[in-house]
């Protein structure tokens, strides 16, 4: 039940153990929100990727790629990212490939608004062919070798497939985060949380400063966060939803720092001369 009085927060993250740990102190309420009061919807990124076009959430997990298309509707926190540094999305395949014999291939992707597939597509410089598969079943789509009969020769995984696609006698072609380090010097800017510009400048700062709180508090009480965590990590023990949630939760989600928003500027840039984003968007930080 709604608390009289308090100003209704509606967030939305992927039900994934690093989002869940981001968010972990918010949902348990083990930290004071003030005139703040949160509610929470589990979503898959893709999906709240397509859902902020109606900006219903005034706070959302989004790709770095969906925000190019919606910077008129969401400004980025200046904490809440998700960096792969020197790791990343990955194509894996049956057998060991070379990602130029994927050029003609179908690649199962997560989602055409995913930061995965806007940097696969500036990897491999082609429009390749895909299907979009909801990404905890892209492992198993890869492993079949078809979906919806259609063949599949690859998939483009997120999330904690990153740590199990092996499990599956699997093969990794690329992982885009460590060809991102190599092309550029700087760790790939994959996720972040967008809040809703109409809501004011003060509420903005207030919430993004909410949401650090969060994060910090999780860092620093890491054991009931990732107990937390855990319920989402989909067959990881602990010892890996711990690794993962370091992977993604760590000082780049605490602020995403000078070096961060360059990455952050220099994604949307090449994802604009590549021809995947419309128009060049200069991104816009709160906090």
């Amino acid at each position: 039940m709604n608390e009289i009085g308090k100003i209704q927060i509606h967030v939305g993250h992927s039900p994934d153990p690093d989002d869940a740990f981001m968010f972990y102190a918010l949902a348990r309420d083990t930290i004071d929100t003030g005139k703040y009061e949160f509610s929470h919807e589990l979503v898959d990124i893709e999906t709240l990727n397509r859902r902020a076009f109606e900006a219903d959430l005034e706070l959302t997990a989004l790709s770095l790629h969906a925000y190019a298309h919606l910077a008129d509707k969401y400004a980025i926190c200046a904490c809440g990212a998700s960096m792969g540094d020197k790791y990343g999305p990955m194509v894996v395949a049956r057998e060991e490939v070379s990602l130029a014999e994927l050029n003609d291939a179908t690649i199962a992707i997560p989602g055409t608004l995913t930061t995965a597939y806007l940097a696969l597509r500036m990897c491999m410089g082609v429009d390749f062919k895909y299907v979009v598969v909801p990404f905890d079943e892209i492992l198993n789509v890869v492993e079949a070798g078809s979906f919806e009969g259609a063949e599949v020769h690859a998939g483009l995984i997120i999330h904690e497939g990153q740590l199990t696609y092996a499990s599956q006698d699997l093969k990794l072609v690329v992982d885009l985060g460590v060809w991102w380090d190599e092309e550029t010097g700087l760790p790939l800017p994959l996720g972040c949380n967008g809040i809703r510009k109409d809501m004011g400048e003060e509420t903005m700062l207030e919430v993004t400063a909410l949401l650090k709180e969060s994060i910090v508090h999780g860092l620093e009480n890491r054991a009931p966060a990732l107990d937390y965590a855990l319920g989402y990590g989909r067959g990881l023990d602990r010892s890996m939803a711990d690794e993962f949630v370091g992977m993604y939760v760590n000082d780049w989600t605490v602020d995403f720092g000078e070096k961060g928003r360059e990455a952050v500027r220099l994604l949307l840039k090449r994802g604009f001369e590549c021809g995947v984003i419309p128009e060049l968007i200069e991104p816009e930080f709160v906090g």
